[in-house]
């Protein structure tokens, strides 16, 4: 590996790491610091040195221990099976890492894929995209259903990509990572797969807020009657110890007609 690409542990503090020789790196981008190659990220430049904020324990982490330089900002994965996971603050699929690793803790370092890399998912194209039309970002490209439950996951254009479309593929079964359409611009050619890679501190544009026009269904008379809320929309559920917010909450999960519900 390049040395330039290498950066040395000057100081540890917690979970506060401090490395020199970082120069040519950029704010909030990914290091794997130390021998086990912990996930670090970049929370201040100051010189040749650099502050990390790392997110696992760093325990055993020593002055002089080597510095892994990757290039990319924190990120997610977006696509098919993302719904059915469960995962900690940096998408490390937990349910997967116990079956690999047969632990009960998530290992120091460990690297797995953020979704799953060996399942294939049933992919519809769009009818209405064919080989040399021009799409844009937010341009659905075709479905993949997710579960019995959420049945059209839309795989779409990147916002950050546009084009003539070169090449699309028919109707099958295919992994997250494989390509579904080629996009040219300017001579040069884009995958689209069935899912993206997104940074988590950049916010997904959209081109307008649309107004809620449908009743979130909670099932709950109460709520219904006398606090209605609108698909999209807000609402808090406050209180004390023991009156209930929890039991409410699983009673959104379980009867409302919301199409997906995320615990954190």
């Amino acid at each position: 590996m390049a040395m330039e690409n290498i950066g040395l542990v000057m100081k540890v503090s917690g979970p506060l790491v401090v490395a020199e020789n970082m120069s040519g790196t950029k704010m909030y981008e990914v290091v794997r610091v130390g021998r086990d190659n912990l996930v670090g990220e970049i929370i201040r430049l100051e010189g040749d040195t650099a502050s990390i904020q790392v997110y696992e324990d760093t325990s055993g982490l020593t002055v002089g221990d080597p510095l892994v330089k990757t290039g990319l900002p924190l990120s997610l994965e977006l696509g098919p099976g993302i719904l059915d996971g469960i995962y900690d603050g940096i998408q490390r699929p937990l349910e997967r890492i116990q079956k690999m690793c047969q632990i009960v803790f998530v290992p120091r370092g460990v690297d797995v894929p953020n979704l799953d890399r060996e399942k294939k998912w049933d992919f519809t194209p769009a009818t209405n995209i064919k080989v040399g039309d021009l799409v844009t970002g937010g341009d659905v490209v075709g479905n993949v259903r997710e579960n019995g439950l959420f049945r059209k996951h839309a795989i779409m254009v990147p916002p950050n990509m546009s084009g003539k479309v070169k090449k699309f593929v028919t109707a099958g079964s295919y992994l997250v990572d494989h390509t579904v359409v080629e996009i040219e611009d300017a001579g040069k050619t884009n995958s689209v797969m069935l899912f993206q890679r997104w940074p988590v501190r950049q916010s997904r544009p959209v081109v307008e807020k649309l107004q809620g026009d449908q009743a979130l269904l909670t099932c709950e008379r109460v709520i219904d009657a006398l606090f209605p809320v609108t698909l999209g929309g807000t609402a808090a559920v406050p209180g004390a110890f023991g009156c209930g917010k929890t039991v409410i909450s699983q009673a959104l999960s379980k009867y409302s007609n919301a199409e997906c519900v995320v615990y954190v």
